[in-house]
């Protein structure tokens, strides 16, 4: 597939101690949904904004479609954004909200009001078309929102946190919703969210983000499965970490001391032996042990704590040394009316070689 945006050594300096983006080279194909990800501050919403040109680089280029449009304002740009407080016009009905934009366009009235309806019956709310937004469900004045920005036909839709104002429930739908949206109309989304669920749910490649560079790139699946630091382990999932130690390397699989136990971990490249490192696992990989089950890698401790979510149990694991671990699993019908693991009570944990993270260095407690 064809580059529709390219970024290359992209930065914004709002001084010499306040950078908003660093360095920053990203290439997005034709029909992408790429999402940047990261807290607030990272740099996301910066980079987004330049690239609509809504905000100016303090040097690096950006490239639509072939053509640079490093210093071009938004309105030459074949982009559009929807925003998160979605800037609709109170005074003015559906219709006219979604056709504002293409009255700089110059077409007849017979063409906006196909656009128009082509619009919203893309979005399912053709029938509100003469309604004003303050008539509407917030999930509603989003998809209005969507319906004017896709109405241009733009090369590329730029999303800031569009779901950041929805309730829990109606943003797991719109999710969904906009997923099929991009698939029906084929074009180009930039998303920039906080949210690691909407970022894996939507998109076909992330862009996670630290202190205004890119910590890493890839599908949603690579970067939860093969998290390249600690940062991106914590932020895309939740994650055990322990303080470990390397050790021998056979084959694929190197042995990390942690603390009371010794691990192996599937590795593709393997520390130095001798080496400070941070041992980490996804609390719905680690299995709780039966009394008498043997496994490769085990940790014991005692339960700290137990959450019930309805479709399974967090417990809690303090292990020798006082660091504590998290295991999750699934309720079986047969433990729905059984007694929970009680605080204080033994339990070991196992977790298989190829779902051990490895990173070098520490992680600060």
């Amino acid at each position: 597939m064809a580059a529709i945006i390219e970024l290359e050594n992209l930065s914004k300096h709002y001084s010499p101690t306040i950078i908003g983006v660093d360095d920053v080279s990203l290439t997005v194909e034709d029909g992408e949904f790429v999402t940047l990800l990261g807290p607030s501050g990272c740099g996301k919403s910066t980079l987004l904004r330049m690239i609509g040109g809504f905000e100016a680089p303090t040097h690096g280029s950006i490239r639509l479609a072939g053509k640079d449009v490093t210093w071009d304002p938004p309105y030459k740009r074949e982009v559009n954004m929807v925003f998160q407080d979605y800037a609709l016009f109170p005074h003015m009905s559906v219709g006219e909200n979604v056709g504002y934009g293409l009255k700089t366009l110059r077409l007849s009235k017979g063409e906006i009001a196909t656009r128009v309806k082509d619009a919203l019956s893309l979005v399912g709310l053709y029938d509100k078309v003469n309604q004003r937004p303050q008539q509407l469900s917030g999930g509603q004045r989003q998809r209005i929102a969507l319906a004017r920005a896709i109405v241009r036909r733009p090369k590329v839709l730029l999303l800031d946190e569009p779901l950041s104002a929805l309730d829990a429930k109606l943003r797991e739908q719109m999710q969904i919703e906009l997923k099929h949206l991009h698939e029906k109309v084929g074009i180009t989304f930039i998303m920039v969210t906080h949210d690691q669920t909407e970022a894996l749910v939507m998109s076909d490649r992330v862009v996670v983000m630290e202190s205004g560079r890119i910590a890493q790139e890839g599908r949603p699946q690579d970067l939860y499965d093969h998290p390249a630091s600690p940062y991106v382990a914590n932020f895309i999932g939740t994650t055990n970490f322990l303080p470990g130690t390397s050790g021998a390397t056979q084959g694929r699989l190197t042995h990390v001391e942690a603390p009371g136990t010794t691990l192996r971990a599937e590795l593709d490249a393997a520390p130095p032996p001798g080496r400070e490192i941070t041992i980490g696992f996804r609390p719905e990989k680690v299995r709780v042990l039966a009394e008498t089950e043997s496994a490769e890698n085990t940790l014991s401790g005692r339960v700290a704590e137990v959450i019930y979510y309805g479709l399974g149990l967090r417990v809690a694991v303090e292990l020798e040394g006082g660091a504590r671990v998290f295991a999750d699993s699934l309720l079986p019908d047969r433990l729905a009316q059984s007694v929970l693991p009680q605080i204080g009570q033994s339990m070991r944990l196992a977790v298989a070689p190829h779902n051990v993270f490895v990173f070098e260095g520490r992680v600060a407690p």
